[in-house]
């Protein structure tokens, strides 16, 4: 497949750089035998009794460190843990780093050069680790806001809350799980007088999810591992819903990936820990979720290609012009929309 079926244009207006207020005010398109504007808070509307809400609660840390080599500023952005004290990061400028080189980010703070990876990605073993590197992160680290949401001061404090889901618990991505933070407590009440349950699964998200795909070819990509964790309880629950004639809604393409990496043939799940690098294209077979609420993704990004698979590329691209031409917000910070899956 070439990456370029999956390229579409969008006006920069239709970029968002604030959320919705209240969170479930935000505009819902919901793709379907034909296209409907909700709102999200109208969600309990499109689901049954006895549907099950699957949502990440992973929560992000403030990933994004400034530091010096020296006289030479560098930039790195965390991604994905190794160990207690070790992360692999992209940094700029890479080209000025070896191993072996120390980044000084503040006073009993530092970090060596493990390892060179391409792309600007680097291994880093910090002086610290654990939970006192969690805390000096939180002191000196800021939030890791896309490029596309402009901060040229740096992330606000409001962003600290913004860019931080209903579901967060677990201390580990360095990008929201951004179909999340759509949510409210309302809603969660709202889904539970409709009868619909939510339980939780952790995928810790990677810097590398919302990238474009830069190669020619989709099968020329290679997608970044990612930490997740499905509990016996969660997936106990999903097996149970399904068995009940409950359908499975995803929230987020990260929910999704972990649900369908941890998923058996037959549709039934297991507990899961491990990595995961599952790439969703055309063609793949979804074995377990039935539906999938999602915020608008970028042109030729790995996650626009999975929406592509789950609703056919033509129908989502038809979706995708209709919520541009009609207003919609984009993005991380933007609206949402409500898939059903291709027949």
């Amino acid at each position: 497949m070439r990456t370029a079926d999956f390229d579409f244009h969008l006006p920069p207006e239709r970029i968002a750089d604030r959320p919705a207020s209240p969170r479930d005010a935000a505009r819902l398109l919901q793709v379907g035998r034909e296209l409907r504007d909700w709102q999200v808070r109208d969600l309990p509307r499109l689901l049954a009794p006895g549907d099950l809400l699957v949502a990440n609660d992973t929560k992000v840390i403030p990933a994004r460190l400034t530091g010096r080599r020296g006289a030479a500023r560098i930039e790195a952005t965390l991604h994905k843990r190794e160990a207690a004290d070790r992360w692999r990061a992209f940094v700029r400028p890479a080209k000025r780093l070896k191993p072996g080189d120390r980044i000084e980010f503040a006073e009993g703070f530092a970090a060596e050069v493990l390892a060179k990876g391409e792309a600007g990605e680097v291994t880093l073993g910090f002086t610290l680790g654990g939970p006192t590197l969690m805390a000096a992160l939180e002191r000196y680290g800021a939030m890791p806001l896309p490029p596309y949401i402009p901060r040229p001061a740096g992330p606000t404090e409001a962003d600290k809350h913004d860019y931080q889901t209903l579901f967060a618990r677990v201390a580990g991505a360095v990008a929201a799980p951004t179909a999340g933070l759509h949510f409210t407590p309302a809603l969660l009440d709202a889904l539970k007088a409709r009868g619909v349950a939510v339980r939780q699964v952790t995928l810790h998200v990677g810097a590398g999810t919302f990238l474009p795909v830069k190669s020619e070819t989709v099968e020329e990509h290679r997608m970044h591992a990612e930490y997740g964790e499905i509990g016996a309880e969660t997936a106990a629950a999903v097996n149970a819903a399904k068995a009940a004639g409950g359908r499975i809604v995803a929230v987020g393409t990260t929910s999704l990936r972990l649900l369908e990496s941890a998923a058996a043939e037959d549709g039934t799940l297991a507990p899961f820990a491990g990595d995961t690098a599952l790439f969703i294209t055309p063609g793949y077979r979804f074995k377990l979720v039935e539906r999938l609420l999602t915020n608008f993704h970028l042109p030729r990004s790995t996650l626009f290609m999975l929406v592509a698979a789950f609703a056919g590329l033509e129908r989502m691209k038809q979706a995708y012009a209709h919520a541009i031409a009609a207003g919609y917000r984009f993005y991380s910070y933007g609206d949402a929309c409500f898939i059903e899956p291709a027949q």
